[in-house]
């Protein structure tokens, strides 16, 4: 098991191990390592690896590998085309709880004017004109999958229409898309999705629509979402996900921080709508229920 990650939540505690250990029982040995050396000299050992990252020239190393696992639900970091026949590879598919709590705490939020003033103003009037109640509203979900279908069923529950698209019924999304009050992508970033939502669909979305994207930053056209937002086309946005991650956001040179920079109506999150302290208990724990250890 390697699984180091600059956030703290996304790293193996004592208390997640011991719940992998117990889910592996006696006759097997848990192995956590720290760093890519420690984890390729114990490769051609391993019957499982659990892992962020795994290269595609690795699998001549792992003579033994039975399951590649990963927590993640985003195929970029995991040659998994690269995976021998004998190789189970598994992504993460618990991460819709999380999400949708991320969603739902946004479109609250957003409706109940948190983001509309900053302190220590106390604009009464203003609110009277932007609150309105979530319950009432319509959500379009571009991309229902596990994760869509989870943001879908967290949003019904508070009273909000829900309609998913997936590339069965993709034709019928743009008409839907003319009274969405939330327009939610939660779309896979190596399936074509390429600027999904571009200046093509922006001009059907209403002025009173809010963009949100939990899925992969690829699928927005960024500078035409932008005019959007500076022009009043649209509400607001909430991007938890951007094009050239995390080199975009976390660079004072780079483009995409610059385009950002001074648009009031955008909600800005460093891609942590997944944040967790039981994300890594999470992860072992399907992959218990699903037989993989």
């Amino acid at each position: 098991m390697w699984l180091e990650w600059p956030e703290e939540c996304f790293r193996v505690d004592a208390k997640a191990l011991r719940s992998l250990r117990a889910a592996v029982g006696a006759g097997g040995t848990v192995r956590r390592v720290t760093t890519e050396a420690a984890f390729l000299r114990e490769l051609p050992r391993a019957t499982h690896a659990i892992v962020w990252e795994f290269r595609k020239d690795w699998f001549a190393r792992a003579r033994n590998l039975q399951v590649l696992a990963t927590p993640a639900a985003g195929r970029e970091l995991v040659a998994w085309r690269g995976a021998p026949a004998r190789v189970r590879v598994h992504f993460g598919t618990f991460h819709g709880a999380i999400i949708a709590e991320s969603v739902a705490a946004f479109c609250l939020a957003w409706a109940r004017g948190f983001f509309a003033v900053k302190p220590p103003l106390w604009p009464r009037s203003r609110f009277g004109r932007v609150c309105y109640e979530v319950q009432g509203t319509k959500a379009v979900v571009a991309g229902y999958g596990r994760i869509g279908r989870a943001v879908g069923a967290k949003l019904a529950a508070l009273g909000v229409e829900v309609q998913g698209f997936t590339r069965a019924n993709a034709a019928l999304l743009p008409r839907a898309a003319k009274d969405a009050d939330w327009f939610i992508l939660a779309l896979p970033g190596d399936t074509g999705t390429d600027d999904f939502l571009d200046a093509r669909l922006i001009a059907r979305l209403p002025r009173r629509c809010v963009v949100v994207n939990v899925g992969r930053g690829n699928a927005v056209d960024e500078a035409a979402l932008r005019r959007a937002l500076e022009s009043g086309r649209l509400a607001g946005a909430y991007l938890d996900v951007f094009k050239g991650e995390p080199t975009a956001l976390n660079t004072g040179d780079a483009p995409r921080r610059g385009l950002w920079e001074g648009c009031r109506n955008l909600v800005a999150m460093p891609h942590s709508a997944a944040f967790s302290p039981r994300y890594i208990e999470r992860c072992f724990r399907e992959l218990k229920d699903e037989g993989l250890v």
